[in-house]
């Protein structure tokens, strides 16, 4: 059993090493906002883009030896701090790096993307972004001030509610889409593009999250993963064969509308009814038949009407996806 004074002395040694962890913490502190002093001095919240706001971000955390300052991302700018050389009137020479985008406040001209990125991944380099290299916005020149603001409290990219107006500044397409009558919930928040997507790169096709497609939308619609006894291979394959994932006007997110769908496969003889039913207009027969009533096959859901099991059925007797 520990004695009173070793109890002491272990509250002792934690109070000393809190209080060494605290001093050295406040020099991090102190060091970074020196450091940033020699922007901070003459770009302050007058700017039309505030940059105070930083210190309200995970790039603030000015007691964070890891957290960067103006310099880490801006470059040493030696001549930009020393000013203008070049008499009254004439312009300061730019920061090494510019971020941005293709039009700044500042009237400088932004660095090239590569150069841009490149502050970025000194420190952003694992995780989501091992596949930047190579990505389909990195190949096509996006920096990551394209998509992403750092000196706001709230990045509008990182909030799901928000995200979407961003990548829809360039993904006009999808943007109608998902105005469409059948869509995911992306217009209220309960989803974001990410949640399908990576944005900064991916093995998979599209810049998927996951490998496939369907490993992609299982990830939610675990229901239609199977495995089942009987498989409807389309499914099985890839969802995108009947579905369209961004937006359609026919639910559930169909491409098109049944029986047309199902008829881009399936462009054989009926094998039991006729799916126009007997007395419906149609030629039967080798004449043409007028009046009577619509099958069941036709109307409605159509194919879905009997073949309710479109995603697989695990009933043995669901060879025909009845069950």
């Amino acid at each position: 059993m520990k004695t009173l004074s070793a109890v002491v002395s272990g509250l002792f040694l934690l109070i000393a090493a809190a209080s060494v962890t605290a001093a050295e913490s406040s020099d991090a502190a102190s060091r970074r906002l020196q450091a940033d002093a020699v922007c901070t001095k003459c770009h302050d919240e007058s700017e039309t883009k505030p940059i105070f706001s930083i210190y309200q971000t995970p790039h603030g955390v000015v007691g964070d030896e890891r957290s960067p300052t103006c310099t880490s991302c801006h470059g040493e700018s030696k001549q930009h701090l020393a000013g203008s050389t070049g008499g009254e009137g004439s312009k300061r020479p730019p920061p090494d790096v510019v971020q941005g985008r293709t039009h700044t406040t500042s009237g400088y001209v932004p660095s090239d993307a590569p150069t841009q990125s490149a502050q970025c991944l000194t420190c952003h380099q694992s995780g989501l972004r091992t596949h930047w290299a190579g990505s389909q916005h990195q190949v096509n020149d996006l920096a990551c001030s394209s998509c992403h603001q750092v000196h706001i409290a709230k990045d509008p990219v990182m909030v799901k509610a928000e995200q979407e107006t961003v990548c829809f500044t360039c993904h006009k397409e999808q943007r109608a889409q998902v105005k469409q009558i059948s869509t995911h919930p992306l217009d209220v928040g309960k989803m974001a593009c990410s949640d399908c997507h990576n944005p900064h790169g991916s093995p998979a096709p599209k810049m998927l999250a996951k490998n496939t497609v369907n490993e992609t939308c299982f990830t939610c619609h675990a229901e239609k993963r199977g495995p089942f006894l009987w498989e409807h291979q389309p499914a099985t394959e890839d969802c995108t064969n009947c579905h369209t994932p961004h937006g359609s006007n026919i639910t559930p997110l169909l491409k098109s509308r049944p029986p047309f769908l199902c008829d881009e496969c399936h462009d054989g003889p009926h094998t039991s009814q006729s799916p126009v039913g007997t007395g419906v207009a149609g030629i039967q027969g080798g004449g043409i038949v007028k009046g009577g009533s619509p099958s069941v096959i036709n109307v409605g859901r159509s194919c879905m009407n009997c073949h309710v099991m479109v995603h697989g059925s695990n009933s043995p007797t669901g060879a025909y996806l009845h069950h």
